[in-house]
């Protein structure tokens, strides 16, 4: 059974739903330790003040924030538990929006919301009302400590709900952005478009697997059965010398020829 990430209640109105929230997804990857090749036993780190020239516990530290250079505002747990959010077991709907207004660059971790048994009704109502409209819920809720914004919207039989980063946390980078301004010939936007259509299929993300973590794993399996791990005989495909030439189909293209998705693909 999944284990709870937060029980309470989804507040609207006068209307509350007793719900139980689960963590919908998490990375995977392959873990290692780090080992001493001399000896084969694994390392132990250690925390090093250079100051004091000794290795310290970690029950001497405390957390340190540089305000000028190598000049730091020390603060400790307590400080710092006395200003997180009231625990609350109430999730308040502050406004109900257009899911297609928010950007999913907003989005931040995804949960599962299940109804306790008193509250399948509401739920279900809550869930057919938004998808039937096309709505996403706006709510704050106190999640370790910190109070959280999240969106609240309809995913399969069920609603999801996605934490979302508060604007000053959605970096601005200026180098982005800059390379959309020039105007194209319309010949190349067509033959783009042919491109996009010639893949365009159902998003089925069960076709898309880790072949680096499925690699890895077989390595270790190979190694631990005593056997020689041999060099694949051809190197696995390069992403920079892979997919669509585009550059390349719209000089051939603009030479007379017709479209060809052949000519779109190193061989």
């Amino acid at each position: 059974m999944a284990s709870t990430v937060w029980k309470g209640y989804i507040s609207f109105g006068l209307v509350s739903v007793p719900v139980r929230l689960f963590a919908a997804a998490r990375e995977e990857h392959v873990s290692f330790n780090q080992i001493h090749s001399e000896c084969g036993g694994r390392i132990k780190q250690q925390i090093f003040c250079p100051q004091c020239d000794r290795v310290v516990e970690r029950s001497e530290l405390q957390k340190g924030y540089e305000v000028e250079k190598d000049v730091y505002v020390t603060v400790n747990s307590d400080e710092l538990k006395t200003l997180e959010a009231e625990s609350s077991d109430v999730m308040e709907i502050q406004q109900f929006v257009s899911l297609d207004e928010v950007d999913p660059i907003y989005f931040q971790t995804s949960y599962y919301s299940a109804a306790e048994d008193s509250g399948k009704r509401a739920y279900n109502l809550l869930f057919r009302g938004m998808t039937r409209e096309k709505l996403a819920a706006i709510a704050r809720v106190t999640l370790s400590g910190r109070e959280q914004v999240v969106l609240i919207r309809p995913y399969d039989q069920g609603l999801l709900l996605h934490t979302l980063y508060y604007p000053a946390e959605v970096r601005e980078v200026g180098e982005y952005g800059h390379d959309t301004a020039s105007e194209v010939p319309a010949q190349e936007v067509a033959l783009a478009e042919k491109f996009m259509e010639s893949l365009r299929a159902p998003f089925e993300p069960e076709q898309f697997q880790d072949n680096y973590k499925e690699q890895v794993l077989a390595l270790i399996e190979t190694k631990r059965a005593g056997a020689t791990p041999r060099p694949g005989s051809e190197p696995g495909p390069s992403r920079r010398q892979g997919g669509i030439k585009l550059q390349s189909a719209c000089g051939f293209a603009q030479r007379g020829h017709g479209f060809n998705a052949a000519h779109a693909f190193h061989r």
